[in-house]
């Protein structure tokens, strides 16, 4: 098991996000998180990758903070910087070869490689999350928690997002996914927490799981807004 969550439950003053919420999640695994928009998704997200603390119930992550990678709303990428410069500052912080030839190449599996010298910050949304991207899987981390990482992204983009979800998954790792496209993206997972009524509405096989109209309508209003 890499990740494990009991009884969690998440406050901010007397406002209820969600309460007893467990799973576990071994290695190999892509779990979706969903439920509609204002469910706690993000906040269980980060609840799981240590970056806020649920107020019940214990998370348990079996692997050092350093092997945790994280893509959120915020690219975390230094708009002054070059793609490349960006991926050296990152790269010298995880301990990785600061090389030019290896950040190239991390570059070009995100098709960014002929953008390497141009600054962050002259980007286009879908490029930006593409070097959001590539930051967050150099490292090779073995839990891997990504909220809504197609955004900005074009269907050339998105296959690449995918690639490499899939390649994460196949040397072992394990990955908590909140998709803006559940019902295409059902395939691509093993498992589905769905929060519902401010609980565990389904949490088991990817396979079996039937999205809700609550949780249709926030995937279509999420793809809306990326293709706006």
């Amino acid at each position: 098991m890499l990740l494990g969550l009991s009884d969690v439950a998440k406050f901010y003053g007397a406002k209820l996000v969600f309460k007893k919420l467990s799973l576990e999640l071994s290695t190999g695994q892509v779990l979706l998180l969903v439920g509609a928009n204002g469910a706690g998704k993000s906040t269980l997200l980060r609840i799981m990758a240590g970056l806020a603390r649920p107020t019940a119930g214990k998370v348990q992550r079996h692997c050092p903070p350093e092997a945790v990678g994280y893509v959120g709303h915020q690219t975390f990428i230094y708009a002054r910087l070059t793609a490349l410069e960006n991926l050296r500052f990152w790269a010298g912080l995880y301990g990785l070869d600061t090389g030019e030839a290896a950040l190239l190449a991390a570059l070009e599996r995100v098709g960014l490689r002929q953008a390497a010298f141009e600054e962050a910050g002259s980007f286009s949304r879908g490029m930006a999350q593409r070097l959001s991207l590539a930051r967050a899987f150099m490292p090779e981390p073995k839990l891997l928690f990504l909220d809504e990482p197609g955004t900005g992204l074009d269907k050339r983009s998105a296959a690449v997002l995918h690639r490499e979800i899939a390649v994460a998954r196949k040397r072992g790792a394990g990955v908590v996914w909140i998709s803006h496209d559940v019902a295409g993206d059902l395939a691509r997972a093993d498992l589905v927490l769905a929060i519902e009524a401010k609980g565990c509405g389904y949490f088991g096989p990817a396979a079996d799981y039937v999205p809700s109209g609550a949780v249709a309508e926030a995937t279509e209003t999420s793809v809306a807004e990326v293709g706006s």
